[in-house]
């Protein structure tokens, strides 16, 4: 009998909303951890009238809709046919209840609620990720014989200069010389946490356009277990030059593999190569040329068909 009394109590409680807020975080915040303030706007009951609204027995339960809150109203559709419908109760708001305007609270005005300003902290960890939620249970707005709902923290993580996020790792993209790619390098790289590493390619070895390496534990920590981290992909891009002279192409010439001899028929023809970026600043002449014919195109009418007498 009293776990029935229970579950019955249970399934009238009534729940208040979530208040969903986002904030953006830096990547470096995220990468090592950070602790912020956000001050929030909510609804609390008020203090002068215990969220009464009035007076004490200066609230009634309102007449038209019988302290329901809502209008049952019946409307014709078509003959012989009607249609029920419900509609808040203008009388008293939705309340079911209804105060005289001299025998209300002063400071809410019968709404039984004030707006309230609260500073919370969140301590965001290590690792948080885009799209991660912090739930604070209870902070939402206050009502009335409601169970306050929670306030929902929803991470936004904004996008970093240098690095990009890809689960616990992070990826660089890096441009290097056609002399680096060939002969070798050594790149300084600022860390999320304000470190310099460096990375280095020896003579002999060669760094291919749009090749990929990675530093184990250089990525972002991983959320369960900070001090573990993913990895730093490098991707890398090999810059060339824009010309180059006939005589120091031959030089170069020596030192690299021949040409792969290509068969070429007796009666091929050689065409121009013409840069692209040259052509898209074209475009627009092009573009302005192809109007004007479009312009001198004649729809003929369709010719009428003959009708046999």
């Amino acid at each position: 009998m009293l776990l029935n009394i229970l579950i019955s109590n249970r399934k009238r409680e009534r729940r208040g909303p979530n208040l969903i807020h986002s904030l953006s975080v830096t990547l470096e915040e995220l990468y090592n951890g950070t602790q912020r303030k956000l001050a929030l706007r909510k609804n609390i009951i008020c203090d002068s009238c215990d969220g009464i609204g009035g007076k004490k027995g200066a609230v009634a339960k309102c007449a038209p809709c019988r302290g329901t809150g809502v209008i049952t109203k019946v409307q014709k559709v078509a003959p012989g046919m009607v249609e029920q419908y419900e509609e808040r109760c203008r009388n008293c708001r939705g309340l079911g209840e209804t105060i005289d305007d001299k025998d209300k609270c002063k400071e809410c005005n019968g709404r039984k609620t004030v707006r309230s300003r609260k500073i919370i902290v969140i301590d965001i960890s290590k690792g948080s990720r885009d799209g991660m939620r912090y739930v604070i249970p209870g902070e939402g707005d206050q009502e009335p014989n409601v169970t306050p709902g929670d306030v929902v923290i929803v991470i936004e993580e904004t996008p970093h200069a240098l690095f990009k996020r890809n689960g616990s790792n992070l990826i660089l993209d890096m441009q290097i010389t056609l002399t680096e790619a060939l002969l070798g390098f050594q790149k300084p790289i600022k860390t999320l946490d304000g470190r310099t590493i460096i990375i280095a390619s020896h003579p002999g070895e060669v760094t291919k356009h749009g090749a990929a390496r990675y530093v184990l534990g250089e990525g972002m920590p991983i959320t369960k277990s900070p001090k573990e981290k993913g990895r730093l992909i490098i991707q890398f891009f090999v810059t060339l030059p824009d010309a180059i002279s006939v005589e120091r192409a031959r030089e170069i010439g020596k030192y690299l593999p021949a040409p792969v001899p290509t068969h070429i028929p007796d009666d091929a023809q050689e065409v121009e190569l013409v840069d692209v970026r040259q052509d898209q600043q074209q475009h627009g002449k092009h573009k302005a040329a192809y109007k004007e014919d479009d312009d001198d195109h004649v729809y003929m009418q369709r010719s009428p068909q003959c009708v046999s007498s």
